[in-house]
């Protein structure tokens, strides 16, 4: 198949599982707009904040296992040659958190993708999930700022990224392969604090809102 039919596939596939809306179809479920309240947001957060523990962690699991079966999909389809697997699995992740962050059916107005992130780090290579966890859980148990910890996983996994490309933990992948992985997780990384540009803010003045996932809300 022509490689650039290959990503166009992947980031449509992606788009639609992205466009699962969790947290709008569990609120209209308990009668409520989960973005007219809270912070606005449509993910777990904000699940969390407004409807309590259990709920946002129901959001969670699905929006990441969204993105696992995104990736899972483009995997079998695309991913049989060596020097593709991790690369549709790229462009699967761009096109989930495309759909879940933009929407078309919610006015391209959902949540920030970092659930979606969660599901990535469980299927894209073995050694970033427990990346992950301790990219999250650090700075989330240390100040309990949901915010800082997604920031920090999505920071940590590009990082991870390029310091286990460069090292050949993927395979042996041609240098133009293992750049372009690189830029999408580049554009998503920064796709991220710009969607939490408003939490940066209330973190730099000290206003920003913190979650305990014991408390119900």
């Amino acid at each position: 198949m022509n490689p650039v039919l290959t990503r166009v596939l992947c980031l449509i596939i992606g788009y639609a599982f992205g466009n699962i809306q969790a947290a709008y179809l569990l609120g209209k479920a308990r009668g409520i707009d989960i973005r007219e309240h809270g912070s606005g947001n449509s993910g777990t957060t904000n699940t969390i904040r407004v409807l309590g523990t259990r709920a946002g962690l129901i959001v969670f699991l699905i929006d990441a296992c969204k993105c696992i079966a995104a990736v899972a999909i483009v995997s079998l389809l695309f991913g049989k040659q060596p020097d593709m697997q991790y690369l549709v699995r790229s462009w699967a992740f761009a096109g989930c958190v495309l759909g879940h962050d933009y929407p078309f059916f919610m006015n391209f107005r959902g949540g920030k993708g970092v659930a979606v992130m969660a599901g990535f780090v469980c299927c894209f290579h073995p050694s970033f999930l427990p990346l992950a966890l301790c990219f999250f859980f650090v700075p989330y148990f240390l100040t309990h700022y949901v915010s800082l910890g997604s920031l920090c996983v999505y920071s940590g996994i590009f990082l991870a990224m390029i310091i286990e490309g460069q090292m050949g933990v993927f395979g042996p992948l041609p240098q133009k392969v293992l750049l372009e992985m690189y830029l999408i997780q580049a554009f998503f990384t920064f796709l991220v604090f710009w969607k939490h540009r408003a939490n940066l803010h209330r973190l730099a003045t000290g206003t920003e809102s913190k979650t305990y996932l014991g408390k119900k809300m």
